[in-house]
């Protein structure tokens, strides 16, 4: 008799006391077929994440530059940002109100990946996604890229391939759109083993990562060689690691999660005051009016979804004032916070870096010592760990933002305490009824 222990109750069982039997590996022609349609995927996956980028990028230059040039107004002065984000709130709360499928359901209630939605809703979707990054919402294009890609994967490869598992197609859209997001299959090979850590399923876990691992991929190598797109902020690297700097990585990360953590207990009543409202064209506009107010508060550098403006902030490291710091962190939290809310479409993993990078900063601005490449990325750990509760994609992200492997040792360790934090806590993403998710 052995007892095993599990999540629930204690179970006892006749087996004998052994080693596990080996899982059964994959036969080749289970995997062989899987490759072309990974591939296909791969490659469409990272073509409407770009198309959607670039037109929202080519839309972003006529609001904020072409259009207030012709007005001969400032393009970032703070009656700008305002009306602008109140447009812009305007323009996505008539996508939802009128526009078949009302882009999907609550963003609060999202988060990376789900069940696929019916394909008419993708339009609308995709159409608020590119309006709110155009319009300089502080969300990324993650949740709904992913969204959309799994629905047009599992409607189309049902329909195509239906030899084929219908689950495969949501796991090829999901890894090919993180491979295309983070141009690396590596981030995507991470979410998904999270993902199957409990997935029951026939092979090992290289088997079941087989076909996933080919679409992300190839949604990666799609992504860098049409986009060259990099996360490097080009700080100093870490050469030399030591215990000073392994505690200064603890404390921000820790710190960092903390304040992350700030969101994820004001996500539930900030949500439930936008909706008091009930109407899209009133929760979108008002909540665009707010944001608009909280640009004027922290700049531009805290408009958009937040990777370029990182970018910005990191290379004039020295040039900010704890001040400046502390309000961008401050004001780029709470506008995520505000556009979760009230219900503008993206995801929430972009503007979590902004906010990240600016707490390392801080950090790094209040006590000279502490390596930038060290602040950053256990600024940039802690929040992300907050506010995604993703252990691996944290990680991952914090890492090659400073692209300096003793880093990556200093963070695994960072990482410990700022869990400790976190777990158990809510998430900056609700359930159906507006409750925190835990």
């Amino acid at each position: 008799m052995r007892l095993l222990l599990t999540y629930g109750e204690p179970v006892v069982t006749d087996t004998p006391s052994s080693a596990p039997a080996p899982v059964p590996a994959a036969p080749l022609r289970v995997l062989l077929p899987q490759i072309l349609p990974a591939l296909v995927v791969g490659v469409a996956a990272s073509l409407l994440f770009l198309g959607i980028s670039v037109a929202a990028e080519e839309f972003q230059g006529v609001l904020w530059k072409t259009l207030p040039d012709a007005l001969g107004i400032g393009g970032y002065s703070s009656l700008w940002m305002i009306v602008m984000l109140t447009a812009t709130g305007i323009a996505v709360g008539l996508v939802v109100w009128r526009i078949s499928g009302h882009a999907g359901p609550d963003p609060a209630s999202t988060g990376l990946g789900g069940a696929p939605m019916p394909p008419r809703v993708i339009p609308g979707l995709l159409l608020a996604t590119a309006l709110a990054l155009a319009g300089g919402v502080s969300l990324g294009p993650e949740n709904p890229i992913i969204a959309a890609n799994i629905a047009l994967a599992y409607w189309l490869g049902t329909r195509a391939r239906p030899s084929l598992p219908s689950a495969l197609w949501v796991s090829l859209a999901s890894a090919a759109t993180i491979g295309a997001l983070f141009g690396t299959p590596v981030a995507a090979a991470l979410v998904i083993s999270e993902a199957l850590t409990h997935a029951p399923g026939p092979g090992s876990l290289w088997d079941r990562l087989f076909a996933p691992l080919v679409a992300a991929g190839a949604g990666a190598m799609t992504t860098t060689l049409l986009a060259h797109a990099s996360f490097d902020l080009s700080l100093p690297p870490l050469s030399d690691p030591g215990w000073d700097d392994l505690l200064a990585a603890m404390v921000i990360a820790t710190a960092a999660a903390v304040f992350g953590l700030l969101a994820c207990y004001a996500f539930p009543y900030v949500h439930r005051a936008f909706h008091r409202l009930r109407h899209p064209m009133l929760m979108l506009p008002v909540g665009g009016f707010v944001l608009g107010l909280l640009a004027a508060l922290g700049g531009h550098l805290t408009l958009f979804k937040g990777l370029q403006e990182v970018k910005e902030l990191a290379a004039h490291i020295g040039d900010w004032t704890p001040g400046e710091l502390s309000r961008m962190a401050v004001v780029k939290l709470v506008a995520l916070l505000v556009a979760a809310s009230c219900g503008f479409v993206g995801g929430r993993i972009f503007p979590a870096v902004f906010i990240g990078v600016a707490f390392g900063l801080l950090a790094q601005a209040l006590v000279p010592a502490i390596e930038p490449a060290v602040a950053v990325s256990s600024g940039v750990l802690g929040v992300l760990l907050a506010t995604t509760r993703q252990g691996w994609v944290s990680l991952f992200t914090a890492a090659v933002l400073v692209a300096s492997p003793p880093v990556l040792a200093l963070l695994c360790l960072a990482s410990l305490p700022a869990w400790l934090v976190v777990t158990g806590r809510p998430q900056l993403e609700l359930d159906q009824s507006g409750a925190s998710l835990h």
